[in-house]
């Protein structure tokens, strides 16, 4: 067993004082004592921890993307219009651009604090949507570039099959992206047997969309996922835009929330991303169900997708996480930060997602996103608890930000505080250093590479 000793350390009950990890071979914790005495030989952490945060919403090739879209392209631009411009990046990317730009934002996600992804993969074909001769070719770029930075990874293939409600007929520009149901099952085999499930990669599943898979497909899919793994994750990007829920309601006479829950066991295992334009039964309705909310809110923002209905559904106890979704900003304090200040600016108050039980906001707001992105993840990573995944922070406790600060006065000065460099020193991922004074071994490489990558792509 391998041991650490914090002088503090955010548990999921709170802070303790003088808290005594230890972690076994495969990474899992099997010791975490607070009020503990330093044993002889044991090293000490630099600084206070945190449990790393799970990102439970990413498309890794867009990453390469962020910032080019920032300009009018037409009069009412809006996410429509960004996604013509998304899908014409898609075509000119290779399996080797892939892995250097996931490699990058890996790194990236590391240092903000992620120590594992949810990785929601639509790219699965060559651009004229002909089958790679290995079907896997591009997920097991992303396996790969997971596995060489160290980060977690749930690799949730995407379903996707028509181009809106209707159905409609795929889009030419679509053509990566479309797979049979029966290609999708017989990809999550493939991937189980050539790259089997361990302490940091999970598999899953991704129906794109209610606009992008008919009912008959999505039951079968699922239906067929769990045949293969009962527990297995299921994600959905679902209510993100007003015009999805009104087309949704044309065809099923329901909105999208309503009528997934009303015709697919939505449990635990799933995770609604975005889940943007809800009505108050539907957000009553998510809360109740199990299942995770998806929010990405400096995505959403900068889409103009509009403001997730974050009070409300906290005030229910419904589950929830966040993720990076487009890498505008890959950041947890970011994507924490946003949400509470979406709700601050809707309702005009202070401190909305504080409540008297909980009134350390950016308490809250951390804990509640490790435990919704772990259960999203289907892996042991809810925190600094026995049985969960070795993954921690170490803050810089000298840090403009943070220096001084009693213990409930810490994560308001990471997530509220936004002053030069970041005060997370190290990252821990299964209990290996893999980020220590805000480098990663792999650095220099992954940046050169990332270079040439983004040089090839606009070229």
């Amino acid at each position: 067993m391998k041991q650490l000793f914090a002088e503090r350390a955010l548990l999921p009950e709170g802070w303790h004082h003088h808290v005594l990890l230890g972690w076994d071979d495969a990474g899992i914790l099997v010791q975490v004592h607070p009020d503990a005495t330093q044993p002889a030989g044991v090293a000490k952490a630099d600084g206070p921890l945190l449990p790393g945060v799970p990102n439970l919403h990413s498309h890794a090739f867009q990453r390469a993307m962020a910032g080019l879209t920032e300009y009018l392209a037409q009069p009412t631009d809006s996410f429509w219009s960004w996604r013509e411009l998304m899908y014409r990046f898609a075509q000119r990317l290779s399996p080797e651009h892939l892995y250097a730009v996931a490699c990058q934002l890996y790194i990236e996600m590391l240092k903000a604090g992620y120590t594992s992804v949810c990785e929601f993969h639509y790219i699965h074909h060559a651009p004229d949507g002909q089958a790679y001769a290995n079907p896997a070719e591009l997920s097991e770029c992303l396996i790969a570039a997971a596995a060489e930075v160290g980060i977690g990874l749930t690799l949730l293939p995407v379903l996707y099959q028509q181009a809106g409600f209707g159905p409609r007929p795929p889009l030419p520009e679509q053509a990566r992206f479309i797979a049979s149901t029966d290609w999708m099952l017989v990809l999550q085999t493939r991937l189980r047997g050539s790259h089997p499930e361990h302490a940091r990669l999970r598999y899953g599943v991704a129906p794109h969309s209610l606009r992008a898979v008919t009912p008959v497909e999505l039951d079968r899919v699922r239906t067929g996922l769990h045949a293969i793994d009962s527990h297995a994750p299921i994600h959905i990007h679902i209510a993100e835009q007003i015009q999805e829920v009104t087309d949704c309601e044309a065809l099923h006479g329901q909105r999208p929330v309503a009528w997934l829950l009303d015709n697919q066991p939505v449990d635990a295992r799933w995770c609604l991303v975005h889940a943007t334009h809800m009505t108050p039964a539907e957000v009553q309705s998510l809360a109740t169900s199990g299942a995770v909310a998806g929010i990405c809110a400096t995505t959403e923002a900068n889409l103009g997708d509009g403001i997730f209905a974050g009070v409300d559904y906290l005030a229910r106890n419904g589950a929830w996480g966040i993720g990076s979704d487009s890498h505008i900003s890959v950041s947890v304090v970011d994507e924490l930060r946003g949400l509470e200040y979406s709700q601050r600016l809707r309702d005009q108050r202070r401190n909305a997602l504080a409540t008297a039980t909980h009134p350390n906001v950016a308490e809250r707001l951390w804990q509640e996103a490790i435990a919704g992105g772990s259960r999203a993840s289907g892996r042991s990573i809810a925190g600094l608890a026995l049985g969960q995944q070795a993954d921690w922070l170490v803050l810089d406790p000298e840090h403009p930000n943070l220096a001084g600060r009693k213990d409930d006065q810490l994560l308001a000065g990471l997530v509220f505080c936004q002053h030069g460099n970041t005060p997370i020193k190290q990252v821990v991922v299964a209990g290996e250093t893999l980020v220590k004074d805000g480098h990663h071994a792999r650095d220099a490489k992954s940046a050169r590479d990332y270079r040439l990558a983004l040089k090839a792509l606009l070229e």
